[in-house]
C-alpha cells in the first residue's frame, strides 16, 4: 500500500524527478510479487516435492521388507558391525550382534549388525529392515516425514523467491541512487562556481 501510495504521490508532484517515480513503481512491483510470486513458488515447490516424495514413500514400501532377526552372539570386539543408517542417530547406544534372518524371498542369512537392546542374549529378537533379497537398507520414509520435508521445501523456496525479489530491488533502487547522485553532481559542479556571486551569470 506504501509503495502505490508514493506511486500515486509521485504522479502529481511537481518536485519529482524521474527516478523518484521509477523507484515507486520498482516498490509496487516488488510488493507484488512478494505477495503473489513468492507464495505461488512455495506452492509449487511444494506440492512438486510432495508428490515426488510420496512416490518415494511407495516405492520403499513395495522394496523394503521389515523381516525378525534372531540374536546368535555379541559381535567379536575387533569385528565392525554392518553399516544399519539407522544408528547414526543413537551410534552410542548400538552394540554389534551377530545375528540370522530370513529374507523376504526366503533366503537365510547371518551377519553382524546393531541393535539397540539393552541386553543381548542368543534367541533375542529384534526387526531389521532389508531389500527382498536379504540386504540391509534403511527404514523406508512414512509419509508423515515426506509432508514435514515437502513443507519445508516450500517454505525454503518461498522465502528464496522473496529474497531474490528483494534484492533485485535493492539492486535498482541503489543504482538509482547512484545515477541521482552523480546528476546532481554534474548540476553542482556547473552552478557551483558561481554560487553566492551577485550577479552570476549576467
Amino acid at each position: 500500500m506504501r509503495a502505490a501510495t508514493g506511486v500515486w504521490r509521485w504522479r502529481r508532484n511537481p518536485l519529482r524527478r524521474a527516478t523518484d517515480l521509477l523507484e515507486a513503481w520498482v516498490a509496487l512491483v516488488a510488493a507484488v510479487l512478494l505477495v503473489t510470486a513468492a507464495p505461488a513458488v512455495g506452492w509449487i515447490t511444494g506440492s512438486l516435492t510432495d508428490e515426488s516424495l510420496r512416490q518415494s514413500v511407495r516405492m520403499q514400501g513395495e522394496q523394503r521388507h521389515a523381516v525378525t532377526a534372531t540374536v546368535l552372539k555379541p559381535a567379536p570386539a575387533h569385528k565392525p558391525a554392518a553399516y544399519d543408517p539407522e544408528s547414526s542417530a543413537a551410534h552410542e547406544r548400538r552394540r554389534p550382534i551377530v545375528a540370522k534372518w530370513t529374507a523376504a524371498d526366503g533366503s537365510r542369512h547371518t551377519g553382524t549388525v546393531s541393535t539397540v537392546l539393552r541386553t543381548v542374549r542368543p534367541g533375542d529378537t529384534f526387526t531389521i529392515w532389508t531389500d527382498r533379497t536379504g540386504r540391509i537398507v534403511t527404514r523406508p520414509m512414512d509419509a508423515a516425514t515426506a509432508g514435514v520435508h515437502a513443507v519445508l521445501a516450500g517454505t525454503g523456496a518461498a522465502f528464496a523467491a522473496a529474497g531474490l525479489v528483494e534484492c533485485a530491488r535493492r539492486l535498482v533502487v541503489s543504482r538509482l541512487v547512484r545515477r541521482r547522485y552523480a546528476r546532481l553532481d554534474r548540476a553542482w559542479a556547473a552552478a557551483g562556481p558561481d554560487w553566492g556571486r551577485t550577479g552570476a551569470g549576467s
